[in-house]
């Protein structure tokens, strides 16, 4: 299939010109990014655009048939704007690449998954339906690597491994390609501990590793081994180096890494603590750009870090939102990243004239990697939080945001903080959140220095050894034993109680008339204690209220029934 895509620029010459504040986001990203402009339209979304190797195309995925609502490939020609279909139109894929020759591409696909067009069909009836699932990557065991020959139009399986195979890149030769599989999920299961074999059911990304293989997928071998999510890998200018991103074992935070292409001298160049992927090396060689959301859990940005991971890194864009997936063209003069700047519709392609002398200025000024007075590094830890919950607290922002509300409540309300109970340590690490959280954001403590403000109050009440009750029946006095015959309550009062007369009161129950009951309605009186006379003498109750009444009488009993609400009454 082949389209054509015409762009009509218009100028406007005008006897006025309009600047951006310089604390404007338009204003800080033209430090290193110009004439940024939307590469692609069409469809309900579109990404990871990668270059050919002489910058005259562009590989990309996108949404856009009407009868998939899955990814599928298109190669753009940036001369002219013709967008040809390379993929086979079912089934999933991503992840794409043109070979260097330029005769041949490569991308991953379902395409050959036996259910691969009912899935289709399942997903638009829910799409239909109203029932739209929230995006997010899917890791299809049925993921292979496919090469596809521009001249001869036919497809060739360059893996066949049961599991997700997917994210390749050629070498700047033509001759290796570098990909990402959790195959030894499905072909070493039986080598696996119990606990990753867990982890693996419940996250397939668990056990991504970097493989690199010959061009004709032959020859494939490990490169990395570690637990979490290794993927994305891409290799540098000369082919000697490969970055990519690792996801911790919990898959919540990932950091840049570099390595050898033979997988030694692995490096890791950031420490952010936060999700930090998708990196990719200038063709200088001198730095790298990735994607973080240091800046808030749902909204990723730009960065710049060096090739030896000495510096901090240098943000690149400023835009709320998505900026992500990024890739320098192979002259490093532009800049391609996927985007939801546009404020409409998902996200697509952009493009930028790129400024590698100002960005190498700035990776030379950054301050060096860990860099920070004693005071600064004493205020980012805190003895009662981890460093997981400090990391993710850090990529939230103060703005009202649904991920990062649900990040709040997902760790407010987890199973670390078991419950939160007043006065237990899982309410201490609670409230040293907020109060991190406040500080984060901007907020003053209110008529001090602290966010804490100390109270009294009974967090709990033990049994002591001295507590006994005795009945006397006629001249035969009985011992109660303590946890067996009775119990005192937490709100029972302190001190010795002599010996009276006990009056049995029912329920105990005593109930206003008049009073506005929780469903509205007005209550009519009742009393336990019409008739009777209880002044300095024992009470003796039964719990609960009475059985043989209404469903409306026995809403207006509820809040009468308690037990503390009984020895009130009592007293």
């Amino acid at each position: 299939m082949l389209t054509r895509a015409f762009s009509l620029q218009i100028y406007l010459l005008l006897a006025f010109s309009l600047t951006a504040r310089a604390d404007e986001p338009e204003a800080k990203e033209s430090l290193l990014l110009s004439s940024t402009r939307q590469l692609t339209f069409a469809g309900k979304r579109a990404g990871e655009g990668y270059f050919s190797s002489d910058g005259s195309k562009m590989i990309f995925q996108s949404e856009r048939e009407a009868g998939n609502p899955f990814f599928q490939i298109y190669l753009l020609d940036l001369e002219t704007g013709d967008t040809e279909q390379i993929s086979p139109g079912h089934g999933k894929t991503t992840c794409a690449w043109i070979h260097p020759g330029g005769k041949k591409v490569m991308f991953a696909s379902t395409h050959n998954d036996p259910d691969a067009r009912r899935k289709q069909e399942e997903e638009l009836k829910l799409r239909a339906e109203g029932q739209e699932k929230r995006y997010s990557w899917d890791y299809d065991a049925y993921y292979d690597i496919y090469e596809y020959d521009l001249e001869t139009k036919k497809y060739r399986n360059l893996t066949r491994t049961p599991g997700y195979d997917a994210e390749g890149a050629y070498s700047p030769d033509g001759k290796k390609v570098v990909f990402g599989s959790n195959r030894l999920g499905y072909s070493a299961a039986d080598s696996l501990s119990k606990k990753d074999l867990e982890w693996f059911k419940l996250n397939p990304s668990f056990l991504m590793d970097i493989f690199i293989m010959d061009v004709d997928g032959s020859n494939p071998k490990q490169l990395t081994s570690e637990p979490g999510y290794d993927g994305g890998p891409f290799f540098n200018a000369d082919g000697s180096k490969i970055c990519w991103r690792r996801f911790n074992r919990e898959g919540d935070q990932a950091e840049i890494f570099t390595m050898n292409s033979d997988g030694s001298d692995q490096r890791q160049l950031t420490s952010l603590g936060a999700m930090s992927w998708a990196p990719y090396f200038h063709p200088s060689g001198e730095y790298l750009v990735f994607a973080t959301n240091l800046n808030g859990f749902a909204n990723f940005e730009l960065y710049l870090v060096d090739a030896g991971g000495k510096k901090q890194p240098v943000r690149v864009t400023w835009t709320d939102g998505f900026d992500g997936l990024p890739a320098f063209s192979p002259d490093g003069k532009r800049l391609s990243w996927t985007s939801k700047r546009s404020g409409v519709g998902g996200s697509q392609i952009f493009l930028a004239d790129w400024n590698h002398d100002a960005a190498m200025e700035l990776v030379a000024e950054a301050p060096a990697r860990g860099a920070g007075t004693a005071e600064e590094e004493d205020s980012r830890k805190d003895p009662l939080l981890s460093s997981e919950a400090l990391a993710g607290l850090s990529a939230t922002a103060a703005r009202v945001d649904e991920d990062d509300l649900r990040h709040h409540i997902e760790y407010l309300a987890g199973p670390e903080l078991e419950g939160r109970m007043t006065g237990t340590p899982g309410e201490q690490k609670a409230t040293a959140y907020v109060a991190r959280a406040f500080e984060q954001f901007g907020l003053k403590p209110f008529l001090s220095q602290s966010y804490f403000h100390p109270f009294e109050f009974t967090a709990g009440v033990d049994l002591g050894d001295r507590n006994t009750l005795a009945l006397q029946v006629g001249e035969e006095k009985l011992a109660l034993k303590v946890n067996e015959d009775w119990r005192p309550l937490s709100f029972s009062q302190l001190g010795e109680i002599d010996a009276e007369e006990i009056v049995f009161a029912g329920y105990g129950i005593e109930i206003p008339e008049g009073q506005v009951a929780g469903d509205g309605s007005k209550t009519e009186m009742y009393s336990s204690y019409y008739h009777l006379a209880v002044k300095d003498k024992w009470v003796l109750v039964l719990r609960f209220m009475p059985e043989n009444v209404t469903p409306e009488r026995r809403r207006q009993f509820a809040r009468y029934s308690s037990m503390r609400y009984k020895a009130m009454t009592a007293r």
